[in-house]
């Protein structure tokens, strides 16, 4: 597992570029604001997620499923990054932020994506879907 990247990737890359080519500017891995976001909007007080669909239990994703061997540390593992995340997003909101969470599997798709950040980033009283 010390070969996995937490920052840069690229499904995270990906949104970054949507993001800059919809003329959205932003600032990366805020180490100040709960979970350090991939990415933030200070402006608007909007915070992104890029979460890859195994590593944080992406419900109803087939890219979610854990390995057949080692099946309880796995679970275990995963159900622990989906709490810190809960826990990461409620901090957000006690903070006034505003978060979206993207699956990887959300990416490839780009009208969807570029949809819902439109959505998110335009609506001043959104909140994730």
């Amino acid at each position: 597992m010390s070969r996995i990247h937490g920052t840069n990737t690229k499904p995270e890359l990906e949104v970054r570029r949507r993001l800059h080519s919809m003329g959205f500017r932003f600032r990366l891995h805020c180490s100040k604001l709960p979970g350090k976001p991939d990415i933030v909007l200070p402006k608007h007080k909007k915070a992104i997620f890029v979460h890859g669909c195994f590593w944080h239990g992406h419900q109803g994703c087939k890219r979610s499923k854990p390995p057949s061997s080692n099946v309880q540390f796995w679970t275990a593992k995963i159900a622990k990054t989906v709490e810190r995340d809960r826990n990461n997003r409620k901090a957000l909101v006690e903070l006034g932020w505003q978060a979206l969470t993207i699956w990887s599997c959300e990416i490839k798709n780009t009208e969807f994506l570029e949809k819902r950040l439109r959505e998110f980033l335009d609506d001043p009283a959104s909140e994730e879907k």
